[in-house]
């Protein structure tokens, strides 16, 4: 039997070597092996090389130079950041400075987490002094070109990680601003601070819940935490301010009160889905303006100031105490005093101190007088400067007198330093007896609001501007109890 030919060898320049279902898995050619690689395998070896790459890109990367002419000393790499000390513009002094290698900010070094103040309200809350602040390397903004003023509901905040400096000063910005020079002249460590305040066109209390005000703030946050993280002090939510009352029309105190409940209900989920506890909520409690006096959101206030779930909610201050210009809107001078009122609110409450403005809480009949028991920190003082023109009643008037009995002098209970005793020219009467404080008032053209009054408690501390800062009693309407 002839022999049967051979099979054809393969080349020896070309081969397979192992080969399973799906084809070729390893080969050869003149060059070396051929390795076919699964999907998974070449994507992570891609991953791997570009992060191998801007590694290197990094490194080589010359750091950005500091200005010649700046005033600094000891510069030097660390990390990503170039450090230095120096003797910048601003209140802090010479202390040391940080600039990512890329560019963009200069940043004060502070120690322990940034910290954060966001604000939410209506039209109001957007206002600003313009320029920089004291402290302009320790309060700054997300750097999305926004600023502290935030996007008025007009549009959606990026995602950002990183800082930038502010050009105006928000209600936010002075209180960090406050806070800072109070630590300064403590001789104490100077944070850090990130300031947003956002705002929408929102016509209810219950709308602000749900518009593109909360949406901002909630990204502000967010960019809170991630530049924490860049700048590797970690961040830390310090406080959240509160300023929506005017914009409210709903013409339901209860409803006002419910909307600004759900809205910090809202804030706690989101700031504890970012790993923050349940945050601190600050307000002013609003007096209207010169010709607003009355209305559902003013009296909401009251509602919410006893009944606010389980938030930290604190009143800081009432309105009145703030100058207003021609427009019903707080001036410069009115701003400053506003931060510095919540820069000794918010340092006594992180310091477990508490917080609260002298509050009327029960008005009873006593003969022809009727006695006021209010809840307090510290002894009632009924100011006899009178710095707000509140007259000689002190703010106080009787609403649904029905025999002509008027006020004819207010005084503290000597047995007894939070309760107060209105004398009455005859006993009141009138089946909706109510006794108001600085609310309701009639129109005027001062530079206050027209609710105003002059009770307060003996709490003092100075003010911006020199002149002392007292703790003023809140806005009430009660009425009269008793036999």
């Amino acid at each position: 039997m002839p022999d049967q030919p051979s099979p054809p060898m393969e080349s020896t320049e070309r081969g397979v070597i192992l080969r399973a279902s799906n084809g070729d898995v390893i080969g050869y050619d003149e060059t070396g092996l051929i390795l076919r690689l699964s999907d998974r395998v070449v994507a992570d070896l891609a991953e791997r090389l570009r992060l191998s790459v801007t590694a290197a890109s990094d490194k080589a990367a010359p750091a950005q130079p500091l200005p010649d002419d700046l005033d600094a000393w000891n510069i030097r790499q660390e990390g990503e950041w170039i450090c230095f000390d120096a003797n910048l513009p601003g209140a802090q002094g010479p202390r040391g400075f940080r600039r990512h290698v890329a560019g963009g900010a200069v940043i004060a070094q502070a120690r322990g987490p940034l910290l954060g103040i966001l604000g939410i309200g209506g039209a109001r809350a957007a206002l600003a002094n313009p320029g920089a602040g004291s402290f302009p390397w320790h309060v700054l903004a997300p750097a999305d070109d926004i600023g502290a003023v935030g996007h008025a509901g007009v549009e959606l905040a990026v995602e950002t990680a990183h800082l930038e400096p502010l050009r105006e000063q928000t209600h936010e910005a002075l209180l960090a601003e406050a806070l800072l020079a109070n630590r300064r002249a403590a001789s104490q460590a100077l944070p850090l601070y990130l300031v947003r305040a956002e705002t929408d066109s929102a016509a209810r209390a219950a709308d602000l819940g749900h518009g593109r005000a909360v949406e901002n703030l909630e990204r502000a946050a967010a960019n809170l935490i991630a530049a924490g993280t860049t700048l590797g002090t970690g961040a830390r939510l310090l406080a959240v301010t509160l300023d929506y009352c005017l914009e409210d029309i709903s013409g339901d105190a209860t409803a006002y009160r419910d909307g600004i409940i759900a809205l910090m209900a809202r804030l706690t989920d989101q700031m504890n889905a970012l790993g923050q506890p349940a945050p601190r909520f600050l307000a002013t409690f609003d007096c209207g303006t010169h010709e607003i006096t009355d209305g559902a959101a003013l009296d909401g206030q009251w509602e919410l100031s006893w009944n606010h779930a389980d938030h930290a909610l604190t009143y800081v201050a009432p309105g009145y105490m703030f100058a207003l210009d021609d427009t019903g809107r707080l001036t410069e001078a009115g701003r400053r005093t506003k931060a510095a009122m919540g820069a000794a609110a918010l340092t006594e409450l992180e310091g477990g101190q508490g917080w609260f403005c002298p509050t009327i809480q029960l008005a009873e009949r006593a003969g022809k007088d009727i006695r006021l028991t209010c809840k307090a920190m510290d002894k009632l003082v009924i100011d006899k400067a009178d710095p707000f023109d509140a007259g000689k009643a002190a703010g106080f008037r009787l609403d649904g007198v029905t025999n002509g009995a008027r006020i004819t002098g207010i005084a503290i209970d000597p047995d007894d330093s939070r309760t107060l005793v209105l004398s009455c020219s005859k006993r009141p009467e009138g089946t909706d007896l109510v006794v108001a404080y600085a609310a309701g008032a009639t129109a005027w053209n001062g530079p206050w609001p027209a609710n105003r009054g002059a009770l307060r408690d003996a709490w003092s501390r100075s003010g911006p501007d020199g002149q002392p800062l007292y703790r003023w009693a809140l806005p009430a309407r009660l009425k009269v109890t008793g036999a």
